[in-house]
């Protein structure tokens, strides 16, 4: 009851229409182009375990499904525990493949099953061992923490393998009939021989992958598990290498033993090495140069090389997230969701479609109207069309949705959810815009768009339109105002109620709750000469003002949203690319925006989304490899004492590269953080292997040495070819064993296709290619560069000797 006159009861509906009316729309939901649907969106706390929270999810939807009404179900629209599973599967595939693998060819090199249980043994422990500390620091098991171990396990096993050739060539070497005690003792001297050294190798390969743990933002998150647990694998062998392995041969070496002379591998290697080394030996100086001008052409591949910030993980789900104009109805946004979601569907590799626009009931999810967003569920690769790839895909899905005022985006949600919160661009290059003036600001905005649609591979460019909101703006007149005895105030509490609905009370329906609005109907309030003529402003006496002759009443243009950053005024355009890479494809749109737009005094662009990672990356790299090249310099002269040495072994690593960027140009893998992680693992493997030949020549020279000294002469260039020829030949095996054990651990994660293989190819396909070329190297150049090094001093000793002679034989005046 509003009031009582002459004992008749006003109540509300004399005077107002009261109704249920449904609350302002600010988003909706649509489910494979058949209509709207009701949605809920779960969300994980920070820190919690993904797995977890989905299957604590998915069992409480199942104890509420048996009390929905009939008819009504709960559908799972985007679930990312298929994903991680997935993920996790492919790993665990690879890195049994690996096991296999590197077992297979220790049994194939040695021939001998027992032998060879040493390196297979030693390699789940050391798997184990990163499982320990993974577990005491909290790391979970993912795709990048599996990945480090999958990195790792082809050096596992390197010093295992070393140690255990070792030990053959001592046992070869007692007499026949030998007891246990003098087995013994020769399989501890070989450990001993080759073990300091070995350790330290490991250490190396340890230690000079620390370093990637200096990225930051995105690429700090992905990458510090894989770098733990490579850490943590890598630790492991090399703390098992001097403690459990020699154990361990004690126990299995046993038995008889194939001689490394009637070994078939042995002898096809030796027999295709020696003439190898032989014509090194020859022509020493023309080796070292044909490696230096081998390393000169890499420039070619390398300056061919694209750059992106990382690999697209393929997530089995696509993100369609089209930009428009502003000012879009909730109507208009519920038929454009529903015919693009059916256009999906008709796709036969997709599974299911949920689009949305607008924001859902949360502060976190402030999107307007005409955002758009649709998860698309792809069927399973073997549902496919033969020779339909994510990309073919994607061009097909973007040329069947292309409507007027729509600019297409495509990505994938976990990518989309990381970049947005990075750095707010959805797509994978962005131009932000700076300055103090919107209307001069998407003059530019709009220009820049018209530009960059211009530069090859563009497949979208949007500018955001800052200024194309329509606002119904009420500006008070203050003298009339005053006259009527009138606040502002006054006026905004009439305003507030007849058009905006202000809620005055709350109703309670037994248990539900619903606010009590008060608003003129639309009728009264469509159109500004309606709200002039028909909302009433009360005054003093009881009167009753039309707002019109209190406040001018007129639609203005204004921007739907106000960006700022670093305390300026910005405006983003967001650009889609295909075909092409982000570092070449910016380099060319930064010329042309620069040749073609002209920027005022206090405006200027900056390049965002995965460029602006990229950028970062690149500058933290700039720091890192040298930073591992030293590191690896300061462990090899520890090592050996000797700069000699440490220089000819750090010649590995440049070398090396050689291998891995003719390979990624010859695979058309673009340079990316991925990638610099491979070539950063490539370099502590590369340095093992020179460590492993140096080793050898050097005990083959110390023997030599030895020898002539127990004979009463000097060492001679004669001796150091027998030593180097004996050092490099006869001591082939070992290493091409860890080479090919390496190789074979690497080459399951290279050519893998599952979920994941996209970033973990990138990683291995550096390391591959850079094993081939440095096993060139080790096997061709280092004796070539040992023996020269070598040969110096003796040359020097030997002109001493000869003018020593001329002088005790000259003439006596």
């Amino acid at each position: 009851m509003v009031k009582s006159d002459g004992g008749t009861a006003v109540s509300i509906r004399d005077i107002a229409r009261v109704e249920l009316a449904p609350d302002e729309r600010r988003g909706l939901t649509e489910l494979n182009g058949e209509g709207e649907v009701v949605s809920g969106i779960a969300m994980a706390r920070y820190g919690q375990n993904a797995l977890d929270v989905i299957s604590n999810v998915k069992r409480k939807i199942e104890e509420i499904s048996s009390g929905l009404p009939e008819g009504v179900t709960i559908q799972t629209v985007y679930d990312r525990s298929e994903l991680i599973h997935r993920a996790i599967d492919t790993l665990k595939r690879t890195l049994f493949e690996e096991s296999v693998i590197v077992a297979a060819v220790c049994v194939l090199f040695l021939l001998h099953v027992r032998s060879a249980l040493v390196a297979i043994v030693m390699l789940p422990v050391g798997v184990l061992v990163a499982f320990i500390v993974m577990r005491l620091l909290g790391i979970d098991s993912n795709l990048m923490s599996l990945g480090g171990i999958a990195i790792a396990i082809g050096a596992m096993v390197d010093a295992a393998i070393v140690m255990i050739e070792n030990a053959h060539k001592h046992i070869e070497r007692l007499r026949p009939g030998h007891s246990t005690r003098e087995r013994a003792s020769a399989m501890l001297d070989a450990c001993r021989e080759v073990g300091p050294a070995l350790f330290f190798s490991l250490l190396i390969i340890t230690v000079s992958f620390l370093p990637v743990f200096t990225l930051e933002g995105q690429e700090g998150r992905l990458f510090s598990p894989l770098a733990y647990t490579k850490t943590f694998s890598m630790a492991g062998a090399a703390l098992l290498s001097v403690t459990l392995v020699p154990v361990l041969m004690m126990l299995f070496v046993r038995g008889r033993i194939l001689p490394e002379s009637r070994n078939p591998v042995n002898r096809f290697l030796i027999w295709i090495y020696r003439p190898m080394i032989a014509g090194v030996m020859r022509w020493k100086k023309a080796t070292v140069l044909a490696s230096v001008l081998i390393f000169a052409l890499t420039l070619y591949p390398a300056s061919r090389l694209g750059s992106e910030f990382m690999p697209t993980l393929d997530e089995g789900t696509l993100l369609y997230m089209p930009a428009s104009l502003p000012g879009m109805s909730i109507t208009k946004a519920a038929e454009l969701l529903q015919t693009q979601d059916k256009i999906i569907k008709s796709f036969p590799e997709v599974e299911s479609v949920y689009g949305k626009a607008g924001r859902a009931n949360t502060a976190t999810d402030p999107a307007p109207v005409e955002m758009f967003e649709t998860v698309i569920n792809l069927k399973p690769r073997f549902a496919w069309r033969a020779g339909l790839t994510t990309d073919k895909l994607i061009a097909e899905l973007d040329q069947a949705l292309q409507f007027p005022g729509l600019s297409n985006a495509w990505t994938m949600p976990i990518k989309a959810r990381i970049d947005m919160l990075s750095t707010g661009i959805r797509t994978p290059i962005g131009i932000k815009v700076f300055g103090k003036d919107l209307a001069e600001m998407e003059r530019l905005a709009k220009q820049i768009e018209a530009v960059v649609k211009t530069v090859p591979g563009t497949t979208s460019a949007f500018a955001e339109r800052i200024t194309g909101g329509s606002y119904l703006n009420i500006e008070p007149d203050r003298a009339q105002l005053a006259r009527y005895g009138l606040s502002v105030g006054d006026l905004q509490d009439v305003i507030a109620t007849a058009l905006g609905g202000e809620m005055v009370s709350t109703t309670v329906e037994g248990r539900e709750r619903y606010g009590v609005s008060v608003r003129y109907p639309r009728e009264l309030r469509s159109s500004p000469a309606l709200i002039e003529r028909e909302v009433l402003v009360p005054v003093m006496g009881g009167a009753m003002v039309p707002l019109g002759q209190l406040a001018r009443v007129e639609v203005a243009r204004g921007t739907p949203g106000i960006r700022t950053e670093n305390a300026l005024l910005s405006a983003y355009i967001f650009v889609d690319i295909r075909d092409r890479d982000i570092g070449s494809y910016v380099a060319d749109a930064r010329r042309t925006v620069a040749e073609q737009v002209k920027f005022p005094p206090g405006y200027y662009i900056t390049w965002s989304g995965q460029f602006e990672y990229m950028e970062r990356a690149v500058e933290k790299m700039k720091i890192v490899i040298p930073l591992t090249l030293l590191t690896i310099f300061l462990l090899l002269y520890l090592n050996f004492r000797r700069l000699t040495e440490t220089l000819i072994v750090m010649l590995s690593v440049p070398f090396a590269l050689v291998g891995g960027v003719w390979l990624m140009w010859a695979l058309d893998y673009n340079l990316s953080v991925a990638v610099a992680v491979g070539f950063i693992a490539l370099a502590g493997v590369a340095a093992e292997t020179g460590v492993v030949m140096l080793i050898y020549l050097d005990h083959a020279w110390t023997r030599a040495r030895e020898r002539c000294l127990a004979e009463g002469r000097e060492p001679g260039p004669a001796e150091l070819y027998g030593a180097v020829m004996e050092g490099a030949v006869e001591r082939v095996r070992p290493k091409v064993m860890t080479v090919v054990a390496i190789m074979a651990g690497l080459l399951p994660i290279m050519w893998g296709t599952g979920t994941g293989s996209e970033v973990m190819s990138r990683i291995a396909a550096p390391m591959v290619g850079g094993m081939i070329s440095s096993t060139v190297l080790t096997l061709g150049v280092i004796p070539a560069l040992y023996a020269l090094v070598k040969q110096w001093p003796l040359e020097r000793a030997s002109r001493r000797a000869r003018g020593s002679t001329t002088t005790a034989l000259g003439p006596v005046h």
